[in-house]
C-alpha cells in the first residue's frame, strides 16, 4: 500500500510540474506578436535584421527542432555545393561555388563555419552517414587548399536525416545530395 501512494504522489507532482510548464509556454505564446510563420521563415533570431539573413543560414539541427527542411536560403553568403548519386567528387559547378564561399570567409577571418554533409534518402541510415561525413569533409579539404584555416571549419554528417527536399522523386533527391556552410560563430575583430 505504501508503493502506491509514493507512486500517486510522484505522478501528482510531476503532474503539477509539467502543467505549469505547459501555462508558461502558452501564455508566453499568447503574448507573441501575431507574425505569420511560413514553412520556411527563419528562427526569429535570424529575421531581426536583414545583414545577419545575408550571413547566416540556419543550421540543419535548427531546421529540424523547428520540423522544417533544412535549406539554405537564398541570399545567404556561404551557398551549398551538390554532388552526384553516391559520389563525393567535387565537379566543376560544386568547384566554383567552394571558390566563393573561400572568398567570403577570407573577408571574415573571424568567421567559423560548420560544414554539412547530407544525402538523399536512397541507401541504409549507416551509409548515408559516412557519405555525408566523406562529403563535408571534402569539401573542407578544398577550403583548406584554398587558404582557409582548417582550424575555422568544423564537419558533421547528416546523412539523409535533414533533406532540403521530402519528396521521393529524382529532382528531390538531387537537392538533397549536398554540402552545406553554416557560421557558427563569428567573433569580434580588434
Amino acid at each position: 500500500m505504501m508503493k502506491k501512494w509514493w507512486l500517486w504522489k510522484a505522478y501528482y507532482v510531476y503532474g503539477l510540474r509539467a502543467l505549469s510548464v505547459m501555462a508558461i509556454l502558452f501564455s508566453a505564446c499568447s503574448t507573441a506578436q501575431n507574425k505569420p510563420v511560413t514553412l520556411f521563415s527563419p528562427p526569429p533570431s535570424l529575421s531581426s535584421s536583414p545583414d545577419t539573413l545575408a550571413i547566416r543560414s540556419p543550421s540543419a539541427m535548427e531546421s529540424l527542432s523547428r520540423g522544417v527542411a533544412t535549406v539554405t536560403p537564398a541570399g545567404a553568403a556561404l551557398q551549398d555545393v551538390y554532388y552526384e548519386f553516391d559520389s563525393i567528387d567535387l565537379v566543376a559547378d560544386a568547384q566554383e561555388v567552394l571558390k566563393k564561399n573561400a572568398e567570403w570567409m577570407k573577408t571574415h577571418p573571424s568567421a567559423q563555419v560548420e560544414v554539412e554533409g547530407h544525402c538523399d534518402d536512397i541507401g541504409s541510415a549507416e551509409y548515408n552517414l559516412a557519405l555525408g561525413a566523406k562529403r563535408a569533409q571534402v569539401a573542407k579539404d578544398f577550403l583548406v587548399s584554398e587558404g582557409i584555416s582548417g582550424n575555422r571549419l568544423v564537419t558533421i554528417s547528416y546523412g539523409k536525416e535533414a533533406p532540403a527536399c521530402f519528396e521521393q522523386t529524382e529532382e528531390c533527391r538531387v537537392k538533397n545530395r549536398r554540402a552545406r556552410f553554416v557560421v557558427f560563430k563569428e567573433l569580434p575583430t580588434s
